[in-house]
């Protein structure tokens, strides 16, 4: 919520829109269709022109709504969403991965242990995480062949108090360094509580905890939110879904803490490079996932489609841990 609040105050400032422009409903519930129903008319019946809604839960509703207003304009953002209809509805997401495999790179190089944890909301089942956890993995082997990836999984988006277990269990298992894809700060603080390091993600997490964050993985919305509201504005509005990368400058890393390696900033703006030019796809050639078998063709990389929706396995340096 604040990732995105931050895009629309930056989308907002580029544009020129004042704030009683924008209609806010926060704390709407992902699993209560009556309160979400309730946010969408409410924004409706406000005379938005506009209306963005966050997070997968909101898909169906928002598809319907789309359906009935015809002259507003819907777009729905989540990590593995498929509803849109070409018309005045669409559905925006990007390239974390891209930005994950930094963080693996990151992470790689500061481990003394060469045992590095990873908090995620979900399993196998949800390839966003899924995929994140392998970019890391990946990043991680590409400094450092030694390391492993310890991941614990919360089975929750929002569940501070797992995430702190969690969080302790990898620290107990010998992580030095954490990893998260989840939504609060308790990877961040178990880490700066036990001495050891961490990258957080959505937003700078340095600010909650300056003595553990090496740096964080961070959504830029605003760089989406400006362009598509300046696509409405100047009529080159096409419809079409949204899914983009470190090249659009929709997803990045905060700048480095002083406590990463003395060549972790070489080896990231190689990386990065490499990345936005089209020579790296992080999800390269013939990968071997932690079962034995291997995924993906040589010379080949795996397609968007595959990233957000087939991406059930670990790669080979990976392992989960049972931390309840």
């Amino acid at each position: 919520t604040y990732a995105h609040e931050i895009g629309i105050q930056g989308m907002a400032n580029n544009i020129g829109l004042s704030d009683n422009q924008i209609v806010r409903k926060e704390s709407v519930s992902d699993s209560d269709e009556k309160a979400i129903k309730a946010a969408l008319q409410d924004c409706v019946d406000k005379k938005c022109n506009v209306i963005f809604t966050t997070s997968w839960g909101y898909m169906n509703q928002t598809e319907e709504f789309a359906e009935k207003y015809p002259d507003i304009y819907f777009a729905n953002s989540h990590g593995t969403g498929y509803l849109s209809n070409g018309k005045n509805f669409n559905n925006y997401f990007g390239r974390i991965y891209q930005t994950r495999y930094l963080s693996g790179i990151v992470a790689g190089l500061k481990t003394k242990t060469n045992k590095i944890g990873y908090v995620s909301a979900m399993g196998t089942d949800n390839s966003e995480c899924t995929g994140g956890v392998d970019a890391f993995a990946i990043g991680v082997e590409s400094v450092n062949k030694a390391a492993k990836v310890k991941v614990a999984v919360t089975n929750s988006w929002y569940a501070p108090d797992d995430e702190k277990k969690a969080s302790d269990a990898l620290i107990a298992a010998g992580c030095d360094v954490l990893a998260q894809h989840c939504d609060t700060t308790a990877p961040q603080e178990a880490s700066q509580d036990n001495g050891t390091w961490s990258i957080g993600y959505n937003s700078d997490m340095s600010k909650e905890t300056p003595k553990a964050t090496l740096t964080s993985v961070i959504w830029n919305w605003s760089a989406y939110y400006t362009s598509y509201i300046s696509s409405i504005i100047n009529a080159s509005y096409d419809g079409k879904n949204y899914y983009g990368g470190m090249k659009e400058n929709l997803v990045s890393l905060t700048e480095l803490s002083s406590l990463c390696e003395r060549d972790t900033e070489d080896k990231i703006k190689e990386a990065k490079e490499n990345i936005i030019s089209g020579k790296f796809g992080v999800f390269d050639g013939v990968l071997k996932t932690n079962t034995g078998k291997t995924v993906g063709k040589e010379g080949k990389t795996l397609d968007d489609a595959t990233i957000t929706g087939k991406i059930n396995w670990y790669y080979h340096n990976v392992s989960l841990i049972n931390w309840k």
